[in-house]
C-alpha cells in the first residue's frame, strides 16, 4: 500500500526540509510532490531511489531546473509505489489532475503527430503534436511527421476539405441570403479547385459532411474512396495523354497509400496493446495491470489466491471481449497511451510478462 508524506514546514525552511527528507525518506520507487506555501501543487515527479532523487534538488544551483522548483516549493508530499512503471504511471495522472505550474513550463516536445478533425460546423482535418479538446478526434500516433503533413494536404485536397485557420468563419450554401453579394472564398484554394469553400457558402453543409465522411472512413480502414478518385483522375489524364499531370496524380496515389498504411500500422499497434502486464515490484509487491489499446483500465496486486483470482479475473473479463474499435483514440487517453508505448519500447523484457486478455482469461478459466 502507498504511504504519503507530508512535511509541513515553515516558508522556505529548506534546511529543515533537507533533514527531514534525509531521515525519513527511503531509496525505493515512489512519486513525489512539491507543493507552495498555500498547499498549491507545483510540481509532480517519480523516482526509482526517492531520497537520492529529492536530495538531489538540495545541490542544485541556478538556472537549473531542479533549483527553480525549489526555491518556489514550501513542502514535500511523497507516496511509494511498487516499480518505475507504477511510478510513471501515477506521475502522469497526478500532473493531469494536478497540472502543475512548473511541469507545464517544463513540458517535452513531443517526436510523434496525430491527425486531427476539429470539431464545430466545417470539421477540419489537420496534423499537430499535442493532444486538444474533447471535441477533437485524434488517431495515431505517427512517427514520420512531415510526410503525414503532406498527406494530410493531399488528402484535404482531393475530398475539398477547408485547410484555414480554425477561427475562419463558415457560411454554407444553405445559409447565404438571396439578396447578399456573392462572397469570396478566404483562399485561393477554391479557386484552384481543391476547396469546396465552406467559408463562401459554395458548398451545402451536408455535402461537405459527406466529404468529411469519406475521409473519416478512409482514416479508419472501412474505406478507400480518395484513392479511387485519384486513380480515376490519373487514367483520364494518362488517357488524354498529359502524361506529366498523370506522374502527379501517381505521386498522391502514392502518398495516400501510405497514409493508408500509417493508419493502418497505428490502429494494429494500439489493438496489441491489450494485456494483461505483471509489473515485478521493488520489494516482491508485484502488481497486474488491464492494459487495453495502451490505457491501464485496471490495476491489482498480483492475483496469488483463488479469491484474488477470481476478483482479477473478473477485471480482464471486462474488457476482454470487447470489438476491435477502429475510431480515433480518445482526447484523454494520449499521454497513458504514448507513455505504454515507451515503456515497452524501452523495456522489450517487459512483454515477456504480458498476456493478451483472451488468452489470460484461458489459462485462468477454473
Amino acid at each position: 500500500m502507498a504511504i504519503a508524506h507530508a512535511l509541513v514546514l515553515p516558508l522556505r525552511d529548506h534546511a529543515s526540509l533537507r533533514r527531514r527528507v534525509s531521515a525519513l525518506a527511503e531509496n525505493r520507487p515512489a512519486v513525489y510532490r512539491m507543493l507552495d506555501p498555500t498547499g498549491r501543487v507545483i510540481y509532480v515527479g517519480k523516482a526509482k531511489q526517492l531520497r537520492t532523487r529529492i536530495l538531489s534538488y538540495f545541490r542544485a544551483r541556478p538556472p537549473h531546473k531542479a533549483a527553480r522548483i525549489l526555491q518556489a516549493a514550501d513542502d514535500i508530499q511523497w507516496a511509494y509505489v511498487p516499480s518505475e512503471f507504477s511510478a510513471l504511471l501515477r506521475e502522469l495522472r497526478e500532473i493531469k489532475r494536478h497540472r502543475p505550474l512548473y511541469n507545464s513550463r517544463m513540458k517535452r516536445r513531443r517526436n510523434v503527430g496525430f491527425i486531427k478533425i476539429s470539431g464545430g460546423p466545417a470539421p477540419k482535418i489537420y496534423v499537430g503534436s499535442t493532444p486538444g479538446s474533447r471535441e477533437v478526434s485524434h488517431y495515431g500516433p505517427f512517427v514520420h511527421v512531415g510526410r503525414l503533413r503532406e498527406s494530410v494536404k493531399i488528402l484535404n485536397d482531393v475530398l475539398g476539405l477547408r485547410d484555414c485557420a480554425l477561427d475562419v468563419s463558415i457560411a454554407f450554401a444553405e445559409q447565404r441570403d438571396l439578396f447578399e453579394p456573392e462572397r469570396r472564398a478566404a483562399c485561393l484554394r477554391h479557386e484552384l479547385g481543391t476547396c469546396l469553400g465552406p467559408c463562401a457558402g459554395f458548398v451545402t453543409e451536408q455535402d461537405y459532411h459527406g466529404r468529411l465522411a469519406i475521409a473519416t472512413t478512409f482514416l479508419e480502414g472501412r474505406g478507400i474512396d480518395p484513392l479511387n478518385q485519384v486513380i480515376e483522375t490519373m487514367a483520364r489524364a494518362s488517357d488524354a495523354q498529359h502524361f506529366e499531370i498523370a506522374t502527379r496524380w501517381r505521386e498522391r496515389f502514392d502518398t495516400l497509400t501510405w497514409l493508408l498504411g500509417s493508419c493502418a500500422t497505428a490502429h494494429a499497434t494500439l489493438e496489441s496493446l491489450s494485456f494483461v502486464y505483471t509489473d515485478p515490484g521493488a520489494y516482491g509487491d508485484d502488481r497486474a495491470y488491464v492494459v487495453r489499446r495502451g490505457t491501464v483500465r485496471a490495476s491489482a496486486p498480483a492475483p496469488r489466491s483463488p479469491i484474488e483470482l477470481e476478483a482479477f479475473r473478473a477485471l480482464v473479463a471486462e474488457h476482454a471481449d470487447v470489438a476491435p474499435e477502429p475510431g480515433p483514440i480518445p482526447s484523454d487517453a494520449i499521454d497513458e497511451t504514448l507513455l505504454v508505448m515507451s515503456w515497452f519500447r524501452k523495456h522489450p523484457r517487459a512483454l515477456r510478462r504480458t498476456v493478451p486478455l483472451g488468452d489470460w482469461l484461458d489459462q485462468h478459466t477454473a
